[in-house]
């Protein structure tokens, strides 16, 4: 059985959390509801039965009925880290809360093109996800001659479980640079992103030797599953949509 867990302990302050009016930006306002309530929604018309999310008392208040709550820490690798022990065993969707854009559709499609990897993110081509999101703040990466938006939703096989818990909180925040991502995967791929060289082939099988486990970076994912809020332009840009 799949299962999803959702983090939703990241704090905002300054301007972002006056114009948001909250502190948690999982509870930004957006559309009807608060950001949270989109990926709830996307992981509810995707069929995942089982969600857990990792929040403070004030998240739990937004939860539907079924929806656990995993009690956040101040330390964002500690709640990685809880994330991933939200179910003992088992296939694991892992999600952030700020995707303002996400669908079941993209969920199950990107599940699907993922089928029979251990371990998978998606990535937007640039070109696709300036077309869908004009004018957005850039979220663009270069690998190679590959040109990305990388998404902040994962496939955690039960086979990738163990390995992935013990690099959690390394892992997950070098998601979206691709030097970070070079330095913990280690010297080789470190070497080949100063050179320029870096091509997302080379991350894949360094993650499956590193990991011992199927790894892949499927292209042509949805952008919803790419387009996430860090910044207060993020926030003004989805909710003007």
């Amino acid at each position: 059985m799949l299962r999803a867990v959702v983090t939703a302990g990241g704090r905002i302050e300054g301007t972002f959390a006056a114009a948001a009016g909250t502190t948690v930006k999982a509870l930004a306002p957006f559309g009807r509801g608060v950001l949270l309530d989109v990926i709830l929604d996307a992981l509810a018309a995707a069929g995942v039965g089982e969600v857990a999310v990792v929040g403070d008392p004030a998240v739990a208040r937004r939860l539907p009925e079924g929806v656990r709550l995993i009690p956040a820490a101040p330390d964002g690798t500690v709640n990685v880290a809880r994330a991933l022990d939200a179910w003992p065993d088992g296939d694991l969707l892992y999600a952030t809360s700020d995707l303002p854009f996400v669908t079941g559709d993209d969920l199950r499609n990107f599940l699907a093109a993922g089928t029979g990897y251990d371990l998978t993110m998606p990535l937007a081509e640039a070109a696709d996800y300036a077309a869908t999101y004009p004018g957005a703040p850039d979220h663009i990466t270069s690998l190679g001659d590959a040109r990305v938006a990388n998404g902040s939703v994962f496939f955690i096989g039960r086979n990738a479980r163990v390995p992935v818990r013990a690099i959690a909180g390394e892992f997950f925040a070098a998601r979206k640079s691709a030097l970070r991502m070079a330095r913990l995967l280690g010297a080789p791929l470190l070497v080949r992103f100063l050179l320029r060289r870096l091509r997302i082939a080379d991350v894949e099988r360094r993650a499956a030797a590193v990991l011992h486990v199927r790894a892949a970076a499927l292209r042509n994912g949805a952008p919803g599953l790419c387009f996430d809020i860090d910044t207060l332009d993020d926030y003004r840009y989805a909710c003007a949509r």
